[in-house]
C-alpha cells in the first residue's frame, strides 16, 4: 500500500446528507471496478443503463456509435430550436449543459486462442513497456468468470481483415491450462489488482480514469433530478467510448452531432497528479487546457467563478494572503499538461467546451511512474491500483451540482478590468 500521508487532507462542506454521500461513494467503488476496454465497454454500459432505468425521471438513448446520452426531459428540442431573447441573442439559461466522461480504461482484448492455456492479447491504451514484464492479468469471459494469467512477452500481431493491428500484442499464459476453453475472441482482459478500498481519505481502485468521473456525473445528475426545471439548467450526460485509443467515441459524437451545437460541454477527466503542482486532495481541478490545446476561456471562467462562490475564496492565495486564509472547500485551476482529454476534441469541433478533472495517482495503473520515467526506480515497474482523493471526488460532485443549478456566461475578466478602470483610472492623470 502506498503511503498517502504526504497528500493534503481536507474536509469539504457537507451540503448533501450523509446517506447521499455514502451512496455516491458506493457508486464510485462499484463503477471503477468494472472490467472495460476501448470498444469493449459493454459491462459499464449495462451498469449505467440499469442505473438509469431505476430512475424514472431520466431518459437514456444511444447514438449511432454506441455513446450514451442521458437527459431529464423525454422530448428534447432539436439543436436549432433553442430560445433567444428579445435582442435575438441566445439565452444562456436555455443552452444545454453536458457533463461528459469516457467509459473505457487501458486494458487488453483477446485476439486469438493459441492453445488451451495460452491466448494472444492486444493492449488498447498507453502504458510504458516496462510495466508489461511478467505482469499478472485476468481474462473475463462472457459469463463473467475470471481466469488469471501472466504475460510472457510481445507477440507478432496478425493482420485482421487485411489491415495491420494498431495495437501491441502480447502472449498470455493462463494459470489454468484448460481455461481457454471458456474464453472467446473479443473478451476483455484487465490487470490483476486487489479490490477497491478507501484508506485515510484516499480511494484506491482499478480504473479511476475515467470511471470515477462517470460516477461523479451520475451522482450530481441524480441530485439535479430532484430540482424542478426552473431550479436548474437543462443538464444532460454524454458517456463516450474508446477514448484511450484516440478519442474515437468523442470524435464520432461530434461527427454525428450527438450534442446540439449550442451546448456547453464540461468534459470530466482524471489527470495525472504532480504532488507540488496539482496535489491529490487539493480539490477538483478546473482545467484550462491540456498538452495539445487550451479550452474555451469563457466556459472555464464561468466554472471557476462557481468554484470560487461555493468555496468562498480563490483556488490559491494571492501575494497578499497566507495559505491559512484559503477556505476548507478546496479547488484548483491548472493546465494539466500531462495528457490530453476530450475537451480538445469538442473545442476543435466548434463546441464551447472545457474540462474539470480529478488529480490522479498511479496514472494508467503505473506505480512509481515518476521514478520509472526518470530511470531512478529501485524496484521493477509494477502495475498498481489508481488512486484519487475522496474529498476531491465529493468536491467534483459539489461543483457539478453548482454548475447545473447556476452557471453564468463567464466574462469575469472583463468585469474585473472594468471595475479596476473605474476605481483607479484617476492615477494616470495625477
Amino acid at each position: 500500500m502506498r503511503d498517502a500521508s504526504h497528500y493534503h487532507r481536507v474536509m469539504p462542506p457537507m451540503p448533501l446528507a450523509v446517506d447521499v454521500r455514502e451512496a455516491h461513494r458506493r457508486l464510485l467503488l462499484d463503477l471503477t471496478q468494472i472490467p472495460t476496454a476501448a470498444g469493449k465497454e459493454q459491462r459499464v454500459v449495462r451498469f449505467i443503463t440499469d442505473w438509469v432505468k431505476r430512475r424514472p425521471a431520466m431518459h437514456l438513448t444511444t447514438d449511432a456509435s454506441g455513446n450514451l446520452h442521458v437527459s431529464l426531459d423525454a422530448g428534447l428540442p432539436p439543436a436549432r430550436d433553442y430560445n433567444r431573447g428579445a435582442s435575438g441573442r441566445e439565452s444562456e439559461r436555455s443552452r444545454p449543459i453536458y457533463f461528459t466522461a469516457h467509459l473505457d480504461h487501458p486494458a487488453f482484448v483477446v485476439e486469438r486462442i493459441v492453445a488451451p492455456g495460452v491466448v494472444e492479447l492486444s493492449f488498447r491504451g498507453g502504458v510504458m513497456d516496462d510495466y508489461f514484464v511478467n505482469a499478472r492479468v485476468v481474462v473475463v469471459d462472457a459469463s463473467d468468470q475470471r481466469h488469471a494469467g501472466t504475460l510472457k512477452g510481445k507477440a507478432e500481431a496478425a493482420a485482421v481483415g487485411g489491415r495491420a493491428s494498431p495495437f501491441t500484442h502480447y502472449t498470455c499464459e493462463l494459470h489454468d491450462g484448460k481455461a481457454a476453453a471458456s474464453i472467446a475472441v473479443g473478451d476483455v482482459c484487465v490487470w490483476d489488482l486487489p479490490a477497491a478500498e478507501v484508506t485515510d481519505g484516499i480511494v484506491y481502485t482499478n480504473a479511476c480514469d475515467d470511471l470515477a468521473a462517470a460516477a461523479a456525473a451520475l451522482a450530481a445528475f441524480e441530485v439535479l433530478a430532484t430540482h424542478g426545471p426552473g431550479e436548474r439548467h437543462d443538464v444532460r450526460l454524454l458517456f463516450t467510448r474508446a477514448e484511450e485509443i484516440g478519442f474515437i467515441g468523442a470524435i464520432a459524437a461530434t461527427r454525428d452531432a450527438t450534442m446540439p451545437r449550442n451546448a456547453r460541454v464540461i468534459a470530466l477527466e482524471n489527470s495525472r497528479s504532480f504532488p507540488h503542482d496539482s496535489p491529490i486532495n487539493g480539490g477538483p481541478i478546473v482545467r484550462v487546457g491540456d498538452r495539445i490545446s487550451v479550452f474555451s476561456p469563457s466556459l472555464t471562467d464561468a466554472i471557476a467563478k462557481r468554484a470560487e462562490e461555493i468555496a468562498g475564496g480563490p483556488a490559491s492565495p494571492t501575494a497578499s494572503q497566507k495559505n491559512s486564509a484559503l477556505p476548507m472547500w478546496k479547488w484548483q485551476r491548472k493546465l494539466m499538461a500531462g495528457g490530453a482529454c476530450e475537451a480538445s476534441v469538442f473545442c476543435a469541433a466548434g463546441y464551447e467546451a472545457t474540462c474539470v478533472c480529478l488529480p490522479l495517482g498511479n496514472y494508467h495503473n503505473m506505480g512509481d511512474l515518476t521514478a520509472v520515467q526518470a530511470g531512478t526506480n529501485t524496484r521493477p515497474a509494477t502495475i498498481e491500483r489508481e488512486f484519487i482523493g475522496l474529498a476531491d471526488y465529493e468536491g467534483l460532485v459539489d461543483l457539478l451540482i453548482a454548475c447545473g443549478t447556476s452557471l453564468g456566461s463567464g466574462g469575469g475578466m472583463h468585469t474585473l478590468v472594468e471595475k479596476l478602470w473605474n476605481e483607479r483610472q484617476f492615477v494616470l492623470s495625477r
